[in-house]
């Protein structure tokens, strides 16, 4: 996310929710994780929580798979970080005395080009798939964690684990539309996503910003709901003006897909930043579309097949 100049609701948005008061944005924090152990001073046994690594001591997972990144992308991540700190710990393993990063490469450079010397990290035994389940799940089932926390644990277990949604949500207890519901969470912007954290916004409010699809005027509203205190209701309200005043398009009913389609998505989706889509007709028929960016992900799709002999 870019840095910008505070920003009023503008004439759109007015038009549609009335005269409003110029809203400045408040004055935030980094996350920065700063009650966290330091790594090195006690043994790594907890892989449900988080330390702090120095970053000369992390290093990148050679079978990443996605080698390029890109720049502009990169460059919006690092202004957030430097704004609201790194909300989603990276993932790391030891590999002598260093830390090998297995997911969060993209957060882990965005870091460094924001002058952090030290990473938060969840540092996990890349052997013992069994022991890193067991703290993930006992750490979901604390009463202190934060929404964005919960959320973040059960995208641990869907991407360490190599769990699909409904094997996660058997796992943690929860139904699958629970689990479904905290994970849309981490698609908010991180503006949000650090209020949430903060205890500025409840977990109501942030389901009500969901329905919008305009990130910008999720802000906007986050920033809205703070300076003047708004109940969950009355923001919905605000939220369901500004949809009808956009007429957007009826929603097509989603299709609950058999668990193997899920795992389909989420092994080919990684190679190509998950641009796949999948559509299936009662009868099992159906089309599976990816868009990739560059022959690069094709061939490097192309080699994970060969290596894996399929």
């Amino acid at each position: 996310m870019s840095n910008k100049q505070p920003r009023g609701l503008g004439k759109g948005l007015s038009a549609l929710l009335g005269e409003m008061p110029e809203v400045v944005a408040p004055q935030r924090k980094p996350v920065g994780y700063v009650n966290k152990q330091l790594v090195g001073t006690k043994p790594v046994q907890d892989y449900g929580d988080i330390l702090r690594i120095p970053v000369e001591l992390i290093e990148a997972n050679p079978f990443q798979p996605r080698m390029e990144f890109d720049d502009e992308a990169l460059s919006e991540l690092c202004d957030s970080i430097r704004t609201f700190g790194l909300i989603q710990p990276i993932s790391v393993r030891k590999s002598g005395d260093r830390y090998q990063i297995i997911s969060g490469e993209r957060r882990f450079r965005a870091s460094k080009m924001a002058g952090m010397d030290v990473i938060p990290a969840y540092v996990r035994a890349a052997d013992d798939q069994g022991m890193l389940e067991m703290a993930i799940v006992e750490n979901i089932q604390r009463q202190d964690l934060d929404p964005i926390e919960v959320a973040m644990s059960y995208q641990r277990l869907i991407d360490e684990c190599s769990l699909t949604q409904e094997q996660m949500a058997q796992r943690v207890g929860k139904n699958r539309v629970s689990v479904t519901n905290c994970l849309t969470l981490l698609k908010l912007p991180a503006k949000v996503q650090h209020d949430l954290k903060a205890g500025l916004l409840s977990t109501g409010h942030a389901k009500a910003l969901l329905s919008l699809e305009d990130s910008n005027v999720q802000e906007l509203l986050c920033d809205l709901t703070i300076k003047e205190g708004l109940s969950v209701r009355e923001l919905e309200e605000k939220v369901r003006r500004i949809a009808k005043g956009a007429r957007p398009k009826p929603a097509q009913k989603v299709q609950d897909l058999p668990d193997d389609y899920y795992r389909v998505l989420e092994h080919i989706g990684k190679y190509f930043d998950n641009s796949i889509s999948l559509k299936r007709s009662a009868s099992g028929k159906g089309t599976m579309t990816i868009r990739f960016n560059s022959d690069e992900e094709v061939s490097k799709f192309l080699k994970a097949l060969e290596d894996s002999d399929i």
